[in-house]
Protein backbone atom coordinates (compact mmCIF):
# COMPACT_ATOMS: atom_id res chain seq x y z
CA UNK A 1 0.00 0.00 0.00
CA UNK A 2 1.58 3.35 -1.18
CA UNK A 3 1.97 5.86 1.51
CA UNK A 4 1.69 9.80 0.86
CA UNK A 5 5.05 10.39 0.47
CA UNK A 6 6.40 7.27 -1.98
CA UNK A 7 7.89 7.94 -4.95
CA UNK A 8 5.04 7.78 -7.35
CA UNK A 9 6.44 5.08 -10.13
CA UNK A 10 7.21 2.09 -10.25
CA UNK A 11 8.82 0.25 -6.88
CA UNK A 12 8.98 4.20 -5.34
CA UNK A 13 7.80 2.24 -2.43
CA UNK A 14 10.99 0.38 -1.62
CA UNK A 15 13.06 3.64 -2.99
CA UNK A 16 11.45 5.54 -0.38
CA UNK A 17 12.39 2.83 2.30
CA UNK A 18 15.63 3.33 1.36
CA UNK A 19 15.62 6.51 0.42
CA UNK A 20 17.13 8.04 -3.07
CA UNK A 21 20.13 9.33 -2.04
CA UNK A 22 21.37 6.34 -0.34
CA UNK A 23 20.21 4.43 -2.73
CA UNK A 24 22.48 5.92 -5.19
CA UNK A 25 25.58 5.96 -3.06
CA UNK A 26 25.36 2.45 -2.32
CA UNK A 27 25.08 1.60 -5.96
CA UNK A 28 28.33 3.99 -6.73
CA UNK A 29 29.91 2.02 -3.49
CA UNK A 30 28.79 -1.52 -5.06
CA UNK A 31 29.07 -1.39 -8.36
CA UNK A 32 32.34 1.60 -9.49
CA UNK A 33 33.97 2.76 -6.13
CA UNK A 34 34.42 1.06 -3.03
CA UNK A 35 36.46 4.01 -1.53
CA UNK A 36 32.74 5.80 -1.50
CA UNK A 37 31.46 5.39 1.87
CA UNK A 38 28.81 8.34 2.74
CA UNK A 39 26.22 5.61 2.68
CA UNK A 40 27.34 4.47 5.83
CA UNK A 41 26.28 7.28 7.29
CA UNK A 42 23.02 6.19 8.26
CA UNK A 43 22.33 3.69 11.04
CA UNK A 44 19.96 1.95 8.92
CA UNK A 45 22.34 1.19 6.57
CA UNK A 46 21.98 -2.81 7.08
CA UNK A 47 18.48 -3.25 6.32
CA UNK A 48 18.34 -1.24 3.53
CA UNK A 49 20.85 -3.17 2.35
CA UNK A 50 18.50 -5.93 2.29
CA UNK A 51 15.60 -4.00 0.25
CA UNK A 52 18.65 -2.93 -2.32
CA UNK A 53 19.28 -6.84 -2.60
CA UNK A 54 15.88 -7.49 -3.32
CA UNK A 55 14.76 -4.66 -5.48
CA UNK A 56 17.59 -4.79 -8.61
CA UNK A 57 14.72 -5.08 -10.98
CA UNK A 58 13.97 -1.45 -10.30
CA UNK A 59 17.68 -0.07 -10.11
CA UNK A 60 18.51 1.20 -13.64
CA UNK A 61 14.54 2.90 -13.84
CA UNK A 62 15.07 4.89 -10.70
CA UNK A 63 18.58 5.80 -11.52
CA UNK A 64 16.95 6.96 -14.65
CA UNK A 65 14.56 8.83 -12.28
CA UNK A 66 16.45 10.55 -9.89
CA UNK A 67 18.22 12.61 -12.44
CA UNK A 68 14.79 14.39 -12.75
CA UNK A 69 14.87 14.79 -9.18
CA UNK A 70 14.34 18.42 -7.49
CA UNK A 71 17.84 19.43 -6.32
CA UNK A 72 16.35 21.05 -3.24
CA UNK A 73 15.03 17.71 -2.53
CA UNK A 74 17.95 15.85 -2.82
CA UNK A 75 20.35 18.32 -0.78
CA UNK A 76 18.27 17.65 2.39
CA UNK A 77 19.55 13.94 2.92
CA UNK A 78 22.23 13.60 5.95
CA UNK A 79 24.82 11.63 3.55
CA UNK A 80 26.79 14.92 2.98
CA UNK A 81 25.95 15.04 -0.69
CA UNK A 82 24.81 18.00 -3.43
CA UNK A 83 22.33 16.90 -5.83
CA UNK A 84 24.98 17.75 -8.27
CA UNK A 85 27.40 14.78 -6.59
CA UNK A 86 23.70 12.61 -7.20
CA UNK A 87 23.04 13.31 -10.32
CA UNK A 88 26.62 12.47 -11.50
CA UNK A 89 27.05 9.16 -9.81
CA UNK A 90 23.55 8.39 -11.16
CA UNK A 91 25.02 9.16 -14.73
CA UNK A 92 27.97 7.84 -13.96
CA UNK A 93 26.13 4.27 -13.17
CA UNK A 94 23.72 4.54 -16.28
CA UNK A 95 26.83 4.55 -18.49
CA UNK A 96 27.17 1.29 -20.26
Amino acid sequence: MARNHDFNFDGGEHLTIMGATWFVSYSFYSLRDKTHKNWERVGTHKSRISVFNRTTKYHKFWLQQILNMDDSRLNTNKLELKATEIKLMARVLLEP
